[in-house]
């Protein structure tokens, strides 16, 4: 039971961590990681499942906000959703493999459902990027040992 709660935990904190909640589901990686009870195979993929899941929740978000952008309360003004929209085609969906970083990463993925990227392009990229970020903590963290 104790091993269900740890990956639920660590499911969680990841999906959290994707939205806007202020979470770091990289202290529980390798807290995780550091009790040497759970392979490592398991850990990463529980933890970019929950990550990619809450930047879908994002693109989801950015799919259906651009509907209320008339809206008095819309949190963008219709200059800066346009600068945003030709950022995003500037630079297009590779700017995607940036959804890990801090700051940038979650604004990236409400961006790329306001554009409409496509979902199976955008959960490809996402996934490689949130999985890779994931890859290099556990290298870092048990290497150090």
């Amino acid at each position: 039971m104790l091993t269900l709660s740890a990956y639920l935990g660590l499911f969680f904190t990841a999906l959290g961590a994707a939205t806007l909640l202020p979470l770091q589901s990289e202290a529980v990686l390798v807290g995780l990681l550091l009790s040497d009870n759970f392979p490592l195979w398991a850990l990463l993929a529980v933890a970019s499942a929950g990550n990619v899941l809450g930047a879908v929740i994002n693109w989801l978000l950015g799919r259906y906000l651009e509907h209320f952008r008339h809206r008095r309360w819309f949190p963008l003004s219709e200059r800066q959703l346009d600068r945003a929209q030709g950022w995003y085609t500037h630079y297009g969906y590779w700017s995607l493999l940036l959804s890990w970083a801090p700051f940038i990463g979650d604004p990236l993925t409400l961006a790329a459902g306001i554009m409409r990227e496509p979902l199976w392009r955008f959960t490809l990229i996402v996934t490689l990027a949130k999985a890779g970020r994931y890859a290099v903590v556990a290298a870092l963290t048990l290497g150090s040992l």
